[in-house]
């Protein structure tokens, strides 16, 4: 059975991508896939930031990682809320987090939160990371696109 789910390993990850990882903070952890065929990454708090509104801002949590990658080059980083948020009173504040191939600073999330939040704490999984290509576009400006069977249909427009 070990030889199989192995294999089946070694199957799944053929096309490995190296990112290299800096720990920043003693406690950091490695961001680990809980299973093997996972799209992300769980990412682990060590430290977390109440940091209370102002005139110009909300309120939010900072949960820092204590690591840092270098990703490379035609990759990029997102970073998604994990399922479990849906137990906490939180929302990751930019929706999904882009991480560029040429930053190399901590990861760290933020959370916006309603009134009395049930928040995450350090040592929670925090978040996931999803390394994935990110081609160059050369934008063509034309005076008329083509007609699409959607069209200009967007918002619901294809139903419920």
């Amino acid at each position: 059975m070990e030889e199989e789910t192995l294999k089946y390993a070694e199957d799944v990850n053929s096309n490995y991508v190296y990112v290299k990882l800096k720990k920043l903070h003693p406690q950091a952890q490695m961001p680990v896939y809980a299973n093997l065929t996972d799209a992300g990454a769980d990412l682990t708090a060590v430290s977390v930031t109440h940091v209370p509104a102002t005139p110009e801002e909300a309120a939010y949590y900072e949960y820092g990682t204590g690591i840092a990658i270098k990703i490379p080059e035609s990759y990029a980083g997102f970073i998604y809320p994990r399922s479990s948020v849906s137990k906490k009173d939180l929302f990751l504040a930019n929706a999904v987090g882009v991480i560029d191939s040429g930053y190399v600073g901590e990861i760290k999330l933020r959370f916006k939160y309603k009134t009395n939040p049930k928040i995450y704490n350090v040592g929670d999984k925090i978040g996931q990371l999803i390394v994935m290509p990110v081609p160059t576009i050369h934008f063509s400006e034309v005076h008329e696109l083509p007609i699409t069977d959607r069209g200009h249909g967007g918002f619901g427009s294809s139903g419920n």
